[in-house]
């Protein structure tokens, strides 16, 4: 009479284990998917919309309570469903980096086969300046953001070059392999580029940046990009597989350029991702390409504001009087020469 009760209890049990493992990898894909944004302190309690909202005063009136709890709610709401689709990329594209980034890859490769689909593509090295949400009617206005952005760029380099040396190697929980930015000079000037654009973006209604720390980097793996890896136990980068890299100098890249990409969109046929928009800084040599997405901007802005002026010029009183008043009149002698048609063919008849 006993059995049939043991029984239940153990496939209790095993329920209970199936769910406990389904919940913790759901918990680890979450938590892949965080650590792929570039950031480097990430606080699933901020992401919940908690940390920068003001503590209700106990002390205070029931009025300061309700608007802290309000606070909350309008934080929260604003969170939910925050999942970025667009970046400010500065794309890697010395040699002497991709190529060492290469050597990296092929190592931990040779320790670990699994890992080859792991790796970030060739031609998509980048570093990631912003990430933002933008839907298919505001691409326009990320556009237009990013070239809005070039004068503040501009004005703090000060005509100067702005060189990113890398050097070493680091992962983001044992999940995301990246190549570290050396620390320096160039830092400082960098990080008030990513301010700026953060700035600009979310003055445009933008939904782009929120409160997390920047921190830049460049990917070289991730493990996100292989579900079935966690399922046959490799669930951390190995930092063995790493380690005759940890102080490597990888080379400088001279910051020339800075595109508006898409994360979900195709990628291009070299690998790059799919570019809705580029500003060129500094004083890097200006190939044809360069030429003419610079002149196309330029007369798509010029256009636009053409278009301004013209629907604040529809949009005058005096303006909409006087098109209703030839309007009436267009009609009026319309319909006079109708009648007059209607006489005239009567009259023959």
């Amino acid at each position: 009479m006993e059995r049939p009760e043991a029984e239940v209890n153990s496939n209790e049990c095993e329920n209970m284990s199936r769910k406990k493992e389904i919940s913790e990898e759901c918990e680890a894909n979450t938590m892949d998917s965080l650590l792929e944004m570039p950031f480097a302190t990430i606080d699933t309690k901020d992401d919940c919309g908690l940390t920068d909202v003001p503590q209700i005063n106990l002390e205070g009136s029931e009025e300061n309570e309700w608007i802290s709890k309000d606070q909350i709610k309008k934080k929260k709401k604003k969170h939910k469903g925050y999942q970025p689709n667009y970046f400010l990329s500065i794309p890697i594209t010395n040699k002497e980096i991709t190529g060492g980034i290469k050597i990296l890859q092929n190592a931990i490769i040779q320790e670990d086969k699994r890992l080859a689909k792991a790796m970030t593509s060739d031609g998509s090295f980048h570093i990631t300046l912003l990430v933002m949400l933008l839907h298919e009617d505001e691409v326009n206005i990320g556009v237009d953001a990013l070239l809005e952005l070039k004068p503040f760029i501009e004005e703090i380099l000060q005509g100067k070059h702005l060189t990113l040396p890398f050097q070493g190697v680091d992962t983001f929980g044992h999940h995301v392999g990246f190549v570290k930015l050396a620390e320096g000079d160039h830092m400082n000037p960098l990080l008030e580029i990513a301010e700026a654009a953060k700035r600009t973006f979310q003055e445009k209604g933008i939904l782009a940046g929120e409160s997390r720390s920047f921190k830049p980097h460049l990917t070289f793996m991730k493990l996100s990009k292989v579900p079935w890896l966690r399922k046959v136990g490799v669930k951390k980068i190995d930092p063995k597989f790493y380690e005759k890299f940890i102080s490597h100098r990888f080379g400088e890249e001279v910051v020339h350029r800075i595109d508006l990409c898409s994360m979900l969109k195709k990628k291009q046929s070299n690998g790059y991702y799919h570019c809705e928009s580029s500003i060129v800084i500094g004083k890097r040599p200006i190939g044809i390409r360069d030429l003419i997405n610079e002149a196309l901007q330029r007369e798509r802005m010029v256009l636009k504001s053409k278009v301004k002026q013209i629907k604040e010029l529809l949009f005058q009183p005096e303006i909409q009087a006087k098109i209703r008043r030839e309007l009436f009149e267009e009609r009026s002698i319309n319909n006079s020469n109708q009648e007059n048609d209607v006489d005239f063919t009567a009259t023959l008849t």
